[in-house]
């Protein structure tokens, strides 16, 4: 296919963006105007998706549009923060127009899902490579930090964990004789991660901290135990599995689960009061994994009361994955 830049910024992605009304100038002029509700501060997130780095090179287009708008998302959820905007910088090697459709699908329908609207952009050729900012909004002072963690509280964290990076051991070494409805779950929770979206905005003046799991729960946790100047102790045995992890894990591989990046759940803390309502609000599944304590570090523990050593230390975005 050739087509120029602007011929492929109209047919494959002004078209099929969604109208917002607190947008009064989009995709077509020099830069975009956006109305604000008053009374809010902007959230915004921005994420780089590299080719052999950040998903597979022969990762299905559709999954990385999706993927690609869905990572930011969950930046926003963590914060408590509503998605409203969404801008994108795709480079392509060439304009290839299967794979412009996949991906276009994949994007536009988690943005339709979520009530984004694409306000701006930009194309180049080059090695394949997406960078997606997203801007949102939340009430003044309502926003949820990794700062505000306090001894005492509980760790909570939505869905399960380890899923993702089991997802993609699988896809680049399938195993002969697996569970093949197990195999294909965890690579879809690979490749379509959900944003709680809704969890994250429950969170709001409940929440004493959050983040979002992309580099491992250990790491993350980690993040917000260093922000808020506390540490956590872990039970292992509560850690939230899956049955199609726990069919193909090796038996008791916590570490694994809890080093492994793109989950993209929701790890947050609750101080004691707020437990049972916001535990009975959240649209999720949601697992008790710990409690912070003002002994600073991360430590993990067995079901016997035994200090355990985790040796993964989470996603590191400067070893690629293999290609």
């Amino acid at each position: 296919m050739t087509c120029s830049e602007f011929d492929l910024i109209r047919h494959f992605f002004t078209e099929q963006a969604i109208q917002r009304a607190d947008v009064p100038v989009g995709i077509g002029d020099d830069a975009a105007l956006l109305a604000p509700p008053s009374g809010c501060v902007l959230a915004v997130s921005v994420d780089t998706l590299i080719a052999g780095v950040h998903f597979p090179l022969d990762t299905a287009a559709r999954a990385v549009g999706y993927k690609s708008l869905a990572v930011n998302l969950s930046d926003l959820a963590a914060m408590g923060a509503e998605p409203a905007w969404v801008t994108l910088a795709l480079s392509l090697p060439e304009p290839d127009e299967t794979w412009l459709t996949g991906f276009a699908q994949g994007f536009f329908d988690l943005a339709s899902e979520h009530g984004v609207q694409l306000v701006g952009g930009d194309t180049t050729r080059g090695p394949l490579s997406i960078t997606v900012q997203v801007t949102g909004f939340v009430p003044l002072g309502q926003a949820v930090l990794r700062s505000g963690a306090k001894p005492g509280d509980g760790v909570f964290l939505t869905g399960t964990v380890g899923d993702a990076g089991l997802g993609l051991h699988l896809y680049q070494q399938p195993p002969s004789g697996a569970n093949n409805d197990a195999t294909m779950n965890l690579i879809h929770r690979l490749e379509f991660p959900v944003p709680r979206i809704a969890a994250g905005l429950t969170l709001r003046g409940r929440a004493s901290s959050a983040i979002d799991v992309s580099d491992g729960l250990a790491a993350d946790l980690g993040h917000v135990l260093t922000a808020s100047g506390v540490g956590a102790d872990i039970r292992v045995k509560q850690l939230p599995l899956s049955a199609a992890y726990c069919s193909l894990a090796p038996a008791d591989d916590w570490q694994a689960a809890v080093s492994a990046g793109d989950d993209y759940e929701l790890c947050f803390t609750l101080p004691a009061e707020q437990e049972a309502a916001t535990l009975a609000a959240l649209d999720c599944d949601c697992t008790r994994i710990g409690e912070i304590s003002s002994s600073p570090g991360l430590r993990w523990w067995d079901a016997n009361d035994r200090q355990l050593t985790l040796n993964n230390a989470g996603f590191d975005h400067f070893i690629t994955m293999g290609k």
